[in-house]
């Protein structure tokens, strides 16, 4: 009998209870209860929280005493006297000494790291999505110093001449065009899209309302640089059926088109 007591025993089980919220989510980010009656619930009232001690409270602590009382003899002079740890210089330079300020711990932007999204690699056609030519598709050529990219549409397709984008800016996409065998010229860096300033001319006599303002010009040496990257991408273009009007297309969103749905 006791057997079989012990055997029905085993049998029922309390069901074992899951882990669950105290406060049941109504729907979502909106709880059953209030911030005020969870703190009832959980009874935070009777737990003691001490909060961190903070760096200003540390540094208070740990500051060593600027002054001490050392004795001193004599009747008519009190006993003691309250001295400076640190004593003041008695003779200060007449020149201002120059020296090096604390720095703030970060580096200048000239020596930051350079990173490139691991989607974005010679010859990837990206969207551009800012400026004049957002919404057209380039070729991605190579990233330069700053960190910036360097594309081109090229030219003769979709108008986007050579010129440098921030990779923030754009969307990579799974097409990419084969320029192992293009060679860049050397001198596409920064300092060669650096915009120039135009200058005003000077005033002079009886030309005071025919002067007018020195306009930008596009020079040879960008013409030639132009036909040179793009008559080499072209040819690799031409190869690959349909791709010569994907570039020429604007990309643009629609009605009923979500972005985040979208397979580049």
């Amino acid at each position: 009998m006791a057997d079989e007591k012990k055997a029905g025993e085993k049998k029922t089980k309390k069901p074992k209870k899951h882990h669950a919220s105290r406060n049941p989510v109504l729907a979502r980010g909106i709880g059953k209860y209030s911030r005020s009656a969870m703190y009832a619930r959980k009874a935070m009232y009777k737990r003691k929280y001490e909060a961190p001690e903070t760096k200003i409270e540390k540094k208070k602590r740990e500051k060593a005493p600027a002054t001490l009382t050392k004795p001193v003899g004599g009747d008519k002079n009190g006993g003691n006297r309250v001295v400076k740890v640190r004593k003041m210089p008695r003779y200060y330079p007449t020149e201002d000494v120059p020296r090096k300020l604390l720095s703030h711990g970060k580096k200048p932007f000239c020596q930051h790291k350079r990173k490139l999204r691991a989607s974005i690699t010679p010859g990837t056609v990206l969207i551009i999505l800012t400026g004049r030519h957002r919404g057209k598709r380039v070729v991605f050529l190579k990233q330069l110093a700053s960190g910036l990219l360097l594309v081109t549409g090229p030219l003769a397709i979709n108008r986007v001449p050579l010129r440098r984008t921030h990779q923030k800016f754009v969307i990579a996409t799974s097409t990419k065009v084969d320029i192992s065998g293009v060679k860049l010229p050397k001198h596409l860096t920064d300092a060669y899209f650096k915009k120039k300033r135009l200058r005003k001319p000077k005033h002079q006599e009886g030309e005071i309302f025919d002067t007018e303002k020195e306009k930008y010009e596009i020079t040879e040496q960008r013409k030639a640089d132009q036909k040179t990257v793009d008559s080499q991408i072209l040819l690799r273009i031409k190869k690959v059926p349909q791709l010569r009007g994907y570039l020429r297309s604007v990309f643009s969103l629609s009605n009923g088109v979500y972005p985040h749905k979208l397979v580049f």
